[in-house]
């Protein structure tokens, strides 16, 4: 009889736990993660843009004879020599000139005789005033005759009207003045050579005169140059505009050359993200973006120029869409995650060295 008093709370008490069932453990989507997040923005990007154009000197200045007719007595400068301002580079013989000069001199004493003769006679009756008039202009005209032989005698030199070095020269002793289609001599006025560069329209507007550019030369040697212009203008069928660096004055930068200018310091404000929210897989480049319901989506993107840690997104999500910050962070479509805004988005920039160039 004892023995059923001690069964019977032991069965009441396996029936009442067997009313309690456990709880279903939660399932993973409903825990949400926390990630960073940041908005997709314009934001400045400062990178470097390169081109490519020709050496050609800053100003080139032309020389030839400026009188006819004499023959070249002694050429004085060859390509490569650097002259001074007035300096000599042709003598052509004076010979003839001299012997004008000689006969104008006569001439013109002559003149000067006549003329004196009948100063104080005006109106006097001694002479027609005609005849006072001609003894005049006549001393007068070999005054004017003998000063152009002089002058034509000076242009014999033919000299250099500016200081720089000789591109070209295609006189020689024997040619005779006024005979060339083309100038005696080409100068690149204070050896100052310079690249001509050809940019895209969209990078020539991030080109400012005074900027600094990193230009290699064709054999191979690096200079430092500096804008000098910008052109106003481009070129309708190429679409390219021109960039004028001056470069420093050395022996190995000669005209005729092709270099190419990296331009540093460039900066353009652009839709960009932090280089680590961009995931690349098999399937290309793509962020996670972050809907209203804190879901993620993975979106591909077209990237574009980089620098200061962002990458520039040329193709993707609008404007202001919240994008995951760190792409490493393993997250499927349709995971629910608990954004958290406001992350240190330029000081991540800031903290790594500038990326690739945006070259053009």
């Amino acid at each position: 009889m004892r023995l059923k008093f001690t069964i019977l709370p032991l069965c009441a008490a396996l029936a009442l736990a067997a009313c309690h069932k456990p709880e279903p453990a939660p399932k993973a989507d409903d825990k949400a993660r926390s990630v960073s997040v940041v908005r997709l923005e314009a934001r400045p990007i400062a990178g470097s843009v390169s081109g490519s154009g020709d050496l050609i000197p800053r100003e080139e200045a032309a020389v030839a004879s400026e009188v006819t007719g004499f023959r070249v007595l002694r050429v004085m400068a060859d390509v490569g020599d650097y002259v001074r301002a007035g300096q000599t580079l042709v003598q052509l013989d004076p010979a003839l000139l001299q012997g004008q000069i000689a006969q104008a001199e006569a001439q013109a004493a002559q003149a000067e005789d006549q003329a004196r003769r009948v100063q104080g006679l005006d109106n006097q009756g001694v002479l027609a005033q005609e005849q006072i008039a001609q003894r005049r202009f006549q001393a007068q005209a070999a005054r004017a005759q003998l000063q152009d032989l002089r002058t034509r005698l000076r242009k014999t030199a033919v000299v250099a009207p500016v200081s720089g070095v000789v591109l070209e020269r295609t006189v020689r002793p024997g040619d005779l003045a006024g005979g060339a289609t083309q100038p005696w001599f080409r100068l690149a006025r204070d050896g100052q050579i310079e690249l001509s560069a050809d940019l895209s329209e969209d990078a020539l507007a991030n080109i400012r005169p005074g900027q600094s550019a990193t230009v290699t030369l064709p054999s191979g040697a690096q200079v430092q140059g500096r804008v000098r212009i910008v052109s106003p203008q481009i070129d309708p069928q190429s679409k390219l505009g021109e960039v004028r660096v001056t470069l420093p004055v050395r022996g190995d930068i000669r005209a005729g050359g092709f270099a190419q200018a990296v331009f540093e310091d460039v900066s353009t404000s652009v839709l960009a993200a932090p280089e680590s929210a961009i995931r690349y897989d098999a399937n290309g480049a793509s962020v996670m973006v972050v809907g209203a319901d804190n879901r993620v989506r993975r979106v591909p993107v077209q990237t574009g120029q980089r620098g200061s840690g962002l990458v520039q997104i040329t193709r993707g999500p609008p404007a202001g869409a919240r994008i995951v910050q760190n792409a490493a962070a393993f997250l499927l479509d349709g995971d629910r995650v608990q954004p958290v805004e406001g992350g240190p988005v330029q000081a991540e920039a800031k903290a790594r060295p500038a990326a690739a160039s945006a070259k053009r």
